[in-house]
């Protein structure tokens, strides 16, 4: 049981069916938003890339973390759930993860399976430390703000890390499409196994908003890479303008309500 300050209002939403074709639609708009800040507007994978000094992956980076860090200070602060405000908040950790990653994972020269590792290791650490603290990392439980805190933390690791295992799976054989069904096949069996058998909630839940994240990376770079590597080359600012305006559609048309879990008891 949660111990660790004044109990809050309950601050995320509903996990709903609409709430995962939100997350989803975030997670895309988060590839083609991170690849249209750092490639496209900073030229990062143009020949003159680094020619000014400037890492586009990097400079990205700190664009959308300091927009991260701002509005999830505002969310952890609020007294209520504000669906405008912790949608806002998922698409600048899915946009600050997608840019972070390409640095670790290129500029840095991890690479794709290192990069993973990495940041799996980061979003295992957060979990076990958020448990150690709070006594469950049950998104049905979060009720201070130290826990909200560690709901926060451990998003943005795994918004990074789905970056680098979508880009990991695309790069190879399979291709972006073919990246995109086997992660959407994953969420598929996931989802199954929600339905037929008595896992456990927690770890489906978990399981399943990490790869959310890859499944996006996926579908974003099939969406605006070139044809001539496996995408539709279509228009990044474009693509992350209808991914928004999906966002915001689905928002004023679903549902948007706190979880039932109210305050700890």
């Amino acid at each position: 049981m949660e111990n660790d300050g004044n109990p809050i209002d309950a601050k995320v939403p509903a996990v709903t069916l609409g709430f995962w074709i939100i997350k989803i639609l975030a997670t895309t708009l988060g590839e083609t938003g991170g690849d249209a800040v750092s490639m496209t507007w900073l030229g990062e994978t143009t020949p003159d890339a680094g020619s000014g000094g400037i890492n586009g992956y990097l400079v990205g980076t700190a664009i959308f973390g300091l927009l991260l860090a701002a509005l999830a200070t505002i969310q952890v602060a609020a007294r209520r759930f504000n669906p405008w405000l912790y949608w806002a908040t998922i698409i600048a950790s899915t946009t600050a993860g997608t840019t972070l990653a390409d640095f670790t994972t290129r500029s840095l020269g991890v690479g794709y399976p290192g990069g993973s590792m990495l940041l799996l290791s980061l979003v295992l650490l957060s979990l076990a430390g958020w448990y150690r603290a709070v006594g469950t990392i049950d998104v049905n439980r979060i009720a201070t703000r130290r826990a909200e805190a560690f709901y926060w933390i451990t998003i943005t690791f795994s918004q990074t890390l789905g970056t680098a295992l979508g880009d990991w799976g695309a790069d190879g054989r399979l291709g972006y499409s073919g990246a995109a069904l086997v992660f959407g096949g994953a969420l598929a069996i996931l989802g199954g196994l929600y339905l037929l058998t008595n896992l456990s909630r927690v770890m489906l839940f978990w399981a399943a908003f990490i790869l959310t994240r890859p499944l996006g990376a996926t579908v974003g770079d099939f969406l605006d890479k070139p044809v001539a590597k496996g995408g539709l080359d279509l228009s990044r600012p474009l693509a992350t303008a209808v991914l928004g305006s999906a966002i915001v559609a689905m928002i004023l048309l679903t549902p948007q309500k706190a979880g039932a879990h109210g305050r700890a008891q």
